[in-house]
């Protein structure tokens, strides 16, 4: 008999063994006392509603392989549902909400869902922009349906009562678990297709990187990390915030919750540790339960760590950056100790961004930068240790696919012929360390090239950011490769008068000649507020900035080579 690599298949295995014990805390409403109320499920409680929630969505005719769209707010609901559809061998579609309304509309389209399962503002949206949603065939409404048919929750639920237990469909590691759509660093978002094995080897990876054990409690700041969470058999606090904008959420909500519920540990975006970690300096506020802290998706600046392990978590208390890609999660990871202690000083000196050693299985390479497809694998392709190339990982968490970009996926893939295994090109620029640790210097998509050189976001970005009166910098390049000028872009402090403007570009240029690597840096521009992602608020949109300096500076862009 063949494996049921089915991920859902976790969910009863991990119910079994901890009927009782809670899975998720669900933050309600502040009673009398002005203390926070919760309402919390058991994981019998969770993998039953799970039950009857397949056992409906297969009575409407949704089963293996059927593309599921779920635009579910993060919760109970969100947990039961994801579940389910992995159970009747479905394939939710989940696309990040903070890409904005035109990416958003054209993920859909180019997923086809056949199926949609979403709160009443997204079917909203579905009978607004009809063109996008064509392809479905069967809706589910949670919360309050209109006039545009379907099933509901509640519909849903009573097909699979007194069903009993929905045996989770049998897949194999192979076939196609979700198509998950985030918002990409350069690019337009593409849906990265994971299979079943994947997600597996995921949850193991995580589960034996970090310790989890079912005594944690987990404060998941990515809805999905949630998933995770409850396969392992943590319980699940879910916050009040808005996924989308993490960097706006309330930092005291968060510390009631974390104490309130004893957390153990969280996964989130920097942009929300670093307004928990300056309210908790402030305030003198201790988090005693929490023992390890995971911060992604965006650079994690020093003082974070800092605070977090000198400050706010217990002695035996751990941060980590985790590196990756939706493509490829987790490939590296590193200990804010570790950072402190040695990385930190050679960051600020240029070196780059160090985000630790490879997970056990996992495999960096870096090849030389071309923008050019590389169709097989050989070792003759990897550059020696200390040479800055594209960064190339492989291992049992790479995806294989984009769905449907045959054209996309060639040139982000690599296969090798020795064992059969798709690498996977992160578009990232980086280096390996004497002691095999990866440095990331920045996009690809970044890099500026002068006549006299290749130039790297990151290792350049540094040298300036030490300057007390900058808050962040961004090298770009006027013109085209190979024959750009760079110019390196500065977000001030505060405002301030022209004068002091330039007294701190001498200051900058003065900085930039003490360093090779930005000696030929001779324009500075202030900017009074980069463009960023919605999500962190801390990814840098350079092309947009880049346009931006050539109207600055129109007779400085040089011409392309003859």
């Amino acid at each position: 008999m063949t494996e049921n690599w089915n991920i859902a298949s976790l969910l009863p295995k991990v119910a079994a063994r901890l009927k009782d014990h809670v899975a998720v805390i669900v933050p309600l409403r502040r009673g009398a006392d002005g203390r926070m109320e919760y309402k919390s499920w058991t994981f019998a409680q969770l993998d039953s509603e799970c039950d009857k929630y397949a056992h409906g969505l297969a009575a409407m005719g949704i089963g293996k392989g059927t593309r599921t769209l779920l635009m579910v707010r993060p919760g109970f609901d969100f947990l039961a549902l994801t579940f389910a559809i992995f159970k009747v061998g479905a394939a939710p579609v989940l696309i990040d909400p903070g890409m904005g309304k035109n990416n958003l509309l054209d993920c859909v389209k180019n997923a086809r869902p056949e199926a949609f399962v979403a709160i009443p503002l997204a079917h909203m949206a579905r009978k607004i922009y009809p063109k996008s949603f064509r392809s479905v065939k069967q809706l589910v409404t949670v919360g309050r349906r209109w006039l545009w048919g379907g099933e509901t929750l509640e519909s849903l639920r009573a097909m699979g009562e007194g069903k009993g237990a929905f045996p989770p469909v049998d897949v194999a590691a192979s076939d196609m678990a979700a198509i998950l759509f985030t918002t990409g660093s350069t690019g337009i978002p593409k849906g990265v297709v994971y299979d079943h094995g994947i997600f597996t080897s995921q949850a193991r990876m995580i589960g034996e990187r970090y310790e989890i054990t079912e005594k944690d409690r987990d404060l998941p700041a990515f809805p999905l990390f949630a998933l995770f969470s409850v396969s392992l058999g943590m319980s699940v606090v879910i916050p009040r915030l808005d996924p989308t904008n993490p960097g706006k959420a309330d930092p005291a909500q968060i510390v009631e919750e974390i104490n309130d519920n004893q957390v153990t540990f969280s996964f989130g975006s920097p942009a929300i540790w670093k307004n928990v970690s300056r309210y908790c300096v402030q305030n003198k506020i201790k988090l005693p339960s929490l023992k390890r802290v995971l911060m992604a998706g965006a650079p994690v600046a020093n003082n974070i760590h800092n605070a977090l392990l000198n400050h706010i978590l217990p002695e035996d208390g751990k941060t980590h950056t985790p590196f990756g890609a939706t493509e490829s999660l987790p490939v590296c990871d590193i200990e804010g100790a570790e950072v402190l202690a040695e990385t930190a000083a050679l960051s600020a000196q240029g070196k780059g961004t160090c985000v630790g050693r490879p997970l056990p299985g996992m495999s960096v390479k870096i090849i030389r930068i071309t923008e050019a497809a590389v169709e097989e694998w050989d070792d003759s392709l990897a550059l020696p240790q200390g040479k800055i190339g594209e960064i190339v990982v492989s291992g049992p968490v790479v995806t294989k696919e984009y769905f449907e970009l045959p054209d996309q996926t060639h040139l982000a893939k690599i296969r090798d012929p020795k064992t059969g295994d798709i690498m996977h090109r992160m578009g990232d620029v980086g280096y390996l360390d004497e002691k095999g640790r990866l440095w990331f210097c920045g996009r690809k998509a970044h890099r500026v090239v002068t006549p006299e050189s290749v130039m790297f976001t990151i290792p350049c970005e540094a040298v300036f950011n030490q300057h007390s009166a900058v808050v962040r910098s961004a090298l770009v390049g006027l013109g085209p490769r190979p024959v750009q000028r760079p110019v390196i872009i500065v977000e001030l402090d505060k405002v301030r008068p022209v004068a002091d403007e330039a007294r701190i570009t001498a200051e900058l240029l003065k900085l930039a000649s003490q360093n090779r690597l930005t000696q030929h840096i001779t324009d500075v521009l202030f900017h009074p507020e980069f463009p960023t992602d919605i999500r962190h608020n801390a990814k840098i949109f350079r092309e947009k900035l880049k346009v931006w300096a050539e109207g600055q500076l129109p007779h400085l862009i040089p011409k392309e080579m003859p």
